[in-house]
This record gives C-alpha cells, structure tokens and sequence, in this order.
C-alpha cells in the first residue's frame, strides 16, 4: 500500500478568499448580474423527468424543479422549500405533514397544490422506471391531500429518514397537466416550480437557465441566468475555463487539472476544495457464473489495491474507501481493511484454492467512459493490471457512454462494473438502502434481508442518528462479508471558478449538489 501523505494542501484558504478578492460585492443594479453565468461539468443528466432518476440529473434538477424540502446553504438537515411547515404529527415518525406556501404556482402559471404533490410523488410509483427513485420510497404507504395547501404522508413503518428522501430532487414536484401518471414525459421540455426555468437545453451539449419569476421558496437568487455546459472530459473543460468561455467548473476535475490549478500559473483562477461524500465502488453481478462465486469476490477484495489508486490514478485528490459509508458520516467503519488488510496475493490464492478454483478466473469489467471523470479509463487500466500482476485472474476491460451504460447494467449484461455514488442525503442509510433488496438503484436485485428487514428498520425509528451506529455497523459487516459491492474510494468536491465569480464555497448542498443561485460576479466598490 501507499504511504497517503496527502500531496494537497487543504484549501480552506483559497474558499475564504473568494469571498474577499477584489473588494467584491454583488448589487441587484450591477448590469453583469443579467450576464449568464456558465458553469462546466463532466456529468450530463440522462433524463429531464424526475420520475426516472436516480443518478447525477439531480444537478439540474435541484435548479429547476421544487421539492418540499431542500438544504439552505449551511444546512445539514432539509428545511422547507414549497412546504412554509414540515414534521412528524405522531410519536412514531409514521405520520408527516406538510402545509404548502400560499399562492405556490409552476412557472408557466398553473397552481401548485396538495393535489400536485400527491400526484408527483403517485406517479414515481406508477412508473416505476428501471433504475429510477421509487426504491426511495419503500416506507410509504399513501399520500394524502387536504384540500389545496396540506399534504400528509402515511408510512408503512416508522422512518425518521423520510424528510430527507423528501428533499432529494427525485420528489420534485410536477404539473399534473404536463406529465403522465402512467409514463415518463419525453417532449423534452420542463415546467418546474424551481429557482430557474428551463428556457433551452441540448442533451449532452447544454442547458439554459433563467430566473423563474413565479419562484417561491427559501432561495435568495444571486444571479438571473446559468448556463451549463457538458464536456467529455475535464481537459477540455479546464482549457474553456482557462479561455474564459465558462466561469465555473464543476464535477469531473481530473487530479492533473486539480493539481495544475492548485499551481502557480493559475493567478485568474481560484480553486475552492471542500469535503466530499461522493464514493466510487465495483458491483458483481450475481448472474455472471464467475462473479457469483463469493470466494471470486473476496479474492479479488484482497488483491485490490485502493492505495495504488489513490496515489497513481488519482495523485491524491481521492482516499481509499474500506466501507459504503464513507468516513466523516457517523457510522462509518473500515469492515475491508479490518477483514482483509493490506493487498495480499497469496491470502487471496488462498480464498480461491479453498473454494476449488485452481485456474485463472476470467472477468469482464466494464466502466463508463463520460459520467464520474477523466481517470475513469485509468482506474479501471490500474485495476486490470493489479489483478493480472496477481495471476489468479485474466481481465477484459470494455466500456459504454453513460446513457447507453445504464441501460446495459440495468438488464444485467456486466459481470463486474463500476458505479460511483452522489448521496442523495447526508445519511449512513442512504450509503446502504439504495444498494440492497430486490429493487435498488443498481438495478441488480441484492435481498439481504437481515439488512432490509431488521436493521434499516431499526435505525428507522430514531431520530438521533448518533444512537443507531451498531445497526450501521452490522449493516455494513454483512455487505463486506457478501463483498457483492466493493469499495474503493471516497472523492473530494473541488470547484474552480474565475477570479471574478463568487459564491463557490457556498455552492454546494450537503449532498454536494450545486446551488447554482449562490454563484455571482464581483463587482468593485
């Protein structure tokens, strides 16, 4: 392994600064607010109807769609959004009601009401889309209306986590006269209730954001327009911002590009660098003959070398991951390491003879090659080379576009691939729930129902999160003992922005989505 003396300093320097720099200070009246603001990221949304996502099209989502709940900037628990009033309205975190702002509308003018809400949170379950959000919901039982401002959620069992799946982007609420309850909209377009609306959007190229007039909730708009734009990969994406052609970059910073920003030849740029909770892993597909067997798992487990990753891929931008739950979130534990220790050959020939498999495993590893960075194709070359080196395995590596990538694993077509992981709320149950039981958000069923059953369950009923660390624990030893998932590493969130854009540092929601209303250009006394 590695000695993973960090090569960064921490920049918590550079986020202060980018408040102060240039005696910057953002006016209503200043002329360049009307200027759209643009920011670049590698990660393209696979969809623009919310009933269908579960990926990172939460990024635009969170600015253009409206949920009850959100994340102000420097909270860490939802607060509410479309709701003027959230909460549990019984001792058993079984009943929570919402009353709705007065006078709430979609941009185009329609009311938003209880009956919209029913019908938004309805139609994920009617849908039921491969791989969409409706995993999210398998603690409700129904939704009810009260008139045209109360909405009241009844849940099958007692969930202290529902607020939270509440205020990830995949409950955002939509026109019941523009969306089908039955099937995913698919004209393209978009009528939200968010900060912005949609005013145009290019699938994989761009979206154009503008100020929503008719937008009611707790966001403070710093700016009247955003424009994303989607790379391939982060050297492009670096270069546009170099040339001024985009303010802010975000998501897919390859480790050079950090490191060469975090240099001395970026003077007009600042680099904000701010803890992260996005992890990437391995899924091993149970219908593969090969990646079935468990001591296959585990012999691969104990080859990998998460350190040599981190340091050669990575250049220590990243650190190894040893459990689902990443460290900084309470329940976090080191199951891999603890089980397996340091990358051993001759511990994991052992896993395989023990098991009566003395030749050469072949395994197919697939990766996408434009959703969770530039180094994906590195990792993935470095994770080949550390398991032929060890001579138990023959490797095959192959690769898909995002769109068509989610497809193939949705229908079970790979053996073994790679997934990263945005949380969609700051919660150890939400680096645990979404990967396990027969619908998930892999698309491989996973039942493991000591988990599902019993200890999700029990966490379920408390609200401080701090008391339910041994069911987290026990959750987690079981997936390392399954090694159906395997963890590598757990990323960090940069943001680099011109020197003349501020709001960077408070950009991010404690699901390290971007808050793109927070961003805006200085101006000078």
């Amino acid at each position: 392994m590695f000695n993973r003396n960090r090569s960064l300093k921490r920049l918590a320097a550079v986020a202060s600064i980018s408040l102060v720099a240039g005696c910057g200070v953002f006016s209503d009246d200043d002329p360049d607010s009307k200027v759209p603001i643009v920011v670049g990221t590698t990660s393209a949304p696979s969809t623009l109807d919310p009933a269908a996502s579960w990926d990172g099209s939460w990024e635009l989502f969170r600015n253009i769609y409206q949920t009850l709940l959100a994340y102000p900037n420097g909270a860490t628990s939802p607060q509410p959004d479309a709701a003027a009033s959230c909460g549990f309205i019984d001792n058993a975190n079984r009943t929570y009601r919402c009353e709705l702002r007065s006078g709430m509308t979609f941009a185009d003018g329609h009311a938003l009401n209880a009956q919209a809400v029913k019908y938004s949170i309805d139609r994920i379950r009617s849908i039921n889309a491969p791989g969409g959000p409706a995993g999210l919901l398998g603690s409700l039982d129904h939704v009810q209306a009260r008139g045209d401002s109360e909405v009241v959620f009844h849940l099958n069992k007692p969930d202290a986590t529902f607020p939270f799946v509440l205020a990830t982007p995949a409950m955002s609420i939509v026109d019941p006269r523009d969306y089908p309850a039955k099937s995913l909209r698919k004209d393209g377009k978009v009528f939200g209730s968010g900060p912005y609306t949609l005013a145009a959007y290019q699938d994989g190229r761009k979206a154009e954001l503008v100020r929503n007039e008719h937008y009611q909730g707790f966001a403070k708009l710093q700016n009247d327009a955003v424009t994303i734009r989607y790379f391939q990969d982060s050297t492009t994406m670096v270069k546009a911002l170099r040339a001024k052609q985009i303010d802010v970059t975000y998501r897919g910073l390859a480790a050079d590009d950090i490191l060469a920003l975090q240099g001395h030849d970026s003077s007009n740029v600042q680099l904000v660098d701010g803890a992260g909770m996005d992890i990437s892993y391995l899924v091993f597909n149970p219908k593969d003959p090969w990646a079935r067997k468990t001591a296959v798992r585990k012999a691969v487990a104990q080859v990998v070398d998460r350190g040599a990753i981190a340091h050669k891929v990575y250049k220590d931008t990243v650190d190894p991951l040893y459990s689902m739950v990443p460290n900084g979130l309470t329940g976090h534990s080191t199951g891999f390491f603890d089980d397996f220790g340091e990358p051993s050959v001759s511990k994991a020939r052992k896993i395989l003879t023990g098991a009566g498999i003395t030749q050469r495993v072949p395994l197919t590893l697939w990766y996408t090659t434009d959703r969770y960075g530039s180094e994906t194709a590195l990792e993935f070359q470095e994770l080949k080379s550390q398991l032929v080196r060890s001579g138990l395995f023959t490797v095959t590596l192959k690769s898909r576009p995002w769109k068509t990538y989610v497809v193939g694993y949705q229908k079970g077509e790979y053996p073994v691939f790679g997934r990263g992981w945005f949380p969609d709320f700051p919660d150890a149950d939400n680096f645990i729930a979404p990967f396990v039981g027969e619908q998930n958000a892999l698309g491989t069923p996973y039942p493991v129902p000591k988990i599902t059953d019993k200890l999700l369950p029990e966490s379920r009923q408390v609200s401080n999160r701090a008391d339910v660390v041994k069911q987290f624990k026990e959750a987690q030893q079981i997936l390392v003992n399954d090694a159906r998932l395997l963890p590598l590493w757990q990323g960090r969130q940069y943001v680099a922005a011109s020197d003349d854009i501020s709001g960077g540092e408070r950009a991010l929601d404690p699901s390290t989505i971007m808050m793109m209303w927070e961003l805006h250009r200085k101006t000078s006394w």
